[in-house]
């Protein structure tokens, strides 16, 4: 193999925010965190908005949930002024 052309493969930590999930696998995944797991070890922390034990799809349960801060209602307050005009 080439040298200088594989990126740097670690194990990482991923951690799904909704529901406080873990898993641990191996990734280049840029992180700033780092966390310490019960055997002891302290690995890179990447945080995830949702992953397969949150995801409507592999939970079969439909959650709403807004985390850019209400994107319709932003929408309707931007345009609000402008409406049809009969």
């Amino acid at each position: 193999m080439k040298t200088g052309i594989h990126p740097n493969y670690r194990d990482v930590v991923f951690v799904d925010q909704s529901n406080g999930f873990q898993f641990v696998t191996r990734s280049c995944a840029p992180t700033k965190e780092s966390i310490k797991l019960e055997d002891g070890r302290e690995l890179p922390l990447f945080k995830l908005e949702t992953t397969s034990e949150s995801h409507p799809f592999y939970t079969g349960q439909q959650k709403s949930v807004d985390t850019l801060g209400g994107r319709v209602e932003k929408f309707r307050n931007k345009f609000a002024r402008v409406g049809i005009k009969k």
